[in-house]
């Protein structure tokens, strides 16, 4: 397990990163990665209360659907979080099936909790959550006919989600896109640059295989500041 801490925003933040077992199954893969996360979490004084964002990695689609549904039957009530999964053979070091990141913040000050908004109906995925004046959006994606119509279908939900919680994209910090090998990044940046005006300081660049569903080309991650934190911090 690769482990960092990370200062950000004016918190600090664990990142925890593993691989599976090549001998278990995708299913056991990703429930001892859980397993081992929530050990090193409990270590550090941390537990799934305080997780805002999963990323799960899959070598092929049975994977990433069965690791999607272990995901969800672990990190349930106070362990729901911003979540997202790719299928991404090269993102491997090992003959894993399965891999996990996972990202938690310690509150600036005790007795925040953070605070998840569900889809309605609800779906395996949240639609964010706030904690401690900062918004985590799950990855968004969209089936339409071509990138364009993709971007600009999710940049509209990502608006309403940040407008929801309080924030625009004048406060978002980080934006991580992960694109389709089939697509060309020149394209992608010309689209989002159609819709998106503000100034973002953080923007990463993934090349992944697939998505929870064919036709799909691209996902979108986004973190933002509350928009009245300024306002809390004086």
């Amino acid at each position: 397990m690769l482990e960092k801490t990370i200062r950000w925003l004016g918190r600090e933040f664990v990142a925890l990163s593993c691989e599976g077992k090549a001998q278990l199954t995708p299913t056991e893969q990703a429930s001892e990665l859980f397993r081992c996360c929530d050990e090193e979490l409990r270590r550090l004084g941390l537990s799934w209360d305080q997780t805002v964002r999963t990323r799960l990695w899959a070598r092929d689609s049975e994977s990433r659907e069965l690791g999607s549904l272990e995901r969800l039957k672990i990190l349930s009530g106070g362990g729901r979080a911003a979540s997202s999964s790719y299928i991404a053979p090269d993102h491997f070091h090992s003959d894993a099936r399965i891999a996990l990141d996972l990202l938690a913040m310690r509150p600036s000050a005790p007795g925040l909790g953070k605070i998840v908004k569900e889809y309605e109906p609800p779906r395996r995925y949240i639609r964010y959550l706030t904690f401690d004046s900062i918004v985590f959006l799950s990855g968004m994606t969209a089936r339409l006919p071509t990138l364009a119509d993709q971007v600009a279908d999710i940049l509209r939900d990502v608006s309403a989600g940040l407008s929801d919680a309080g924030s625009s994209w004048e406060n978002v910090v980080k934006i991580c896109f992960f694109l389709h090998r089939s697509q060309k990044l020149e394209d992608l940046k010309e689209h989002f640059s159609r819709t998106v005006k503000a100034e973002i300081h953080q923007m990463e660049y993934t090349f992944v295989d697939g998505y929870s569903a064919e036709g799909k080309l691209i996902e979108i991650e986004v973190t933002a500041k509350i928009a009245t934190e300024s306002v809390l911090h004086t």
